[in-house]
C-alpha cells in the first residue's frame, strides 16, 4: 500500500511518519519539497506518485495571522483540499483529511457532535470549513477528522509555552472561559494508523464503507486553565515542584486578532461507534507525554 502523506514536519504529520509507517510505503512531504499554496505543483506531485492512501496533515495553522493572509489560508486550507480530493478522486485513492474545531462558534456551550451547525469565527475555521466542503462536494473515498487544541512536545503550542511562562513568571493568568479537548499529536495519528490498519485487507473498501466527517480528539474537556495547571502538575522541570502560580482569568484579557470559540470540546462518539476506537482521555495523554516515553 502506497500513502502519500503531506505535512511532514507539523505537529500531526511528524508523528504519522512513524506510524503509517508499518502499513506500507509512505511519501512524506513537507513545505520544502511542495507549497500546497501552488495548485499545478500540487497536481503534478499527486499524479507522480500515485498513492492508494492520501493522508492530508498539511495547513495553513497561524490563527491569528489568517486575518491578515485570508488568501494564503484558503490557498493551503481550502484550494489545496479541493485539490488533494479531485486528483484522489480520479485514482481511486482514499484520502484522510484532518478540520478544526474552530468551524463552530462555541455558542452551544456543550460537546459539538457531527451534526451540529459550523459557524466559525475566524478566517482560519472558515478557510477550514471551506476545505471540508470541498472534499464532501467532489465526494468519492474520504474520512474527515476534526480535532482540537493538538500539541506535542517538539513545536510551540500551548503545552510548550505555559512551560516557557513558567520559567519566568512565579504567576500566571490563564482564561477559564475557553473550553476544548486538547489532543496529543502522537495518540491522534496512533488512531488514523489504526483505522487504516483495521481495514488492512480491503482498505479502500473499508473507507468506503465508513466516509464521511467525524471527530477525533482528547477524550473529555477542559478549559486552559485546567489544561495549564495539569501541565505545571506533571512539569518535572523541578526539584521540588513548580513554584508558579496559575490564577483565573477571562479571555478577553488577552485579546488576539483572530475571535476563537468560546466552548469547542468535541464528542467522539460517532468515531468510537463507527470504527470501534477510542482516544485517551486528555489528562492521560498529557502525562504520558510529558513523561518522555
Amino acid at each position: 500500500m502506497k500513502i502519500l502523506l503531506f505535512g511532514k514536519n507539523g505537529q500531526i504529520g511528524w508523528e504519522l511518519q512513524r506510524s503509517l509507517a508499518p502499513l506500507g510505503d509512505v511519501v512524506a512531504l513537507g513545505s520544502e519539497e511542495l507549497d500546497l499554496a501552488q495548485a499545478d505543483l500540487l497536481r503534478e506531485a499527486l499524479r507522480r506518485e500515485q498513492p492508494e492512501i492520501i493522508v492530508n496533515a498539511a495547513a495553513y495553522t497561524a490563527v491569528d495571522r489568517a486575518e491578515q493572509e485570508p488568501e494564503l489560508a484558503t490557498a493551503v486550507n481550502s484550494i489545496a483540499s479541493r485539490v488533494i480530493a479531485e486528483e484522489a478522486s480520479e485514482l481511486g485513492a482514499a484520502l484522510i483529511h484532518y478540520s478544526s474545531d474552530y468551524v463552530f462558534d462555541g455558542k452551544k456551550g456543550d460537546f459539538y457532535v457531527e451534526s451540529d451547525l459550523p459557524n466559525p469565527l475566524s478566517q482560519y475555521g472558515r478557510s477550514k470549513l471551506e476545505g471540508e466542503k470541498a472534499i464532501e462536494q467532489v465526494g468519492g473515498n474520504y474520512l474527515i477528522l476534526r480535532t482540537s487544541w493538538v500539541y506535542d512536545l517538539r513545536r510551540e503550542n500551548f503545552v510548550s509555552k505555559v512551560l516557557k511562562w513558567a520559567r519566568s513568571n512565579q504567576n500566571l493568568r490563564i482564561a477559564t472561559d475557553q473550553i476544548g479537548s486538547p489532543t496529543w499529536s502522537r495518540a491522534l495519528a496512533e488512531i488514523t494508523a489504526l483505522v487504516l490498519g483495521k481495514g488492512r485487507d480491503d482498505v479502500l473498501g473499508w473507507l468506503q464503507e465508513r466516509k464521511g466527517t467525524f471527530h477525533l480528539a482528547g477524550k473529555g474537556a477542559a478549559s486552559r486553565f485546567d489544561w495549564a495547571v495539569a501541565i505545571l502538575e506533571l512539569d518535572s522541570g523541578w526539584e521540588d515542584g513548580a513554584p508558579t502560580q496559575v490564577q483565573r482569568a477571562k479571555a478577553e484579557e488577552f485579546p488576539t486578532a483572530a475571535r476563537r470559540p468560546a466552548y469547542s470540546a468535541l464528542s467522539c462518539d460517532r468515531f468510537e461507534e463507527v470504527f470501534g476506537l477510542q482516544m485517551p482521555h486528555w489528562q492521560a495523554a498529557l502525562a504520558l507525554a510529558m513523561s518522555g516515553d
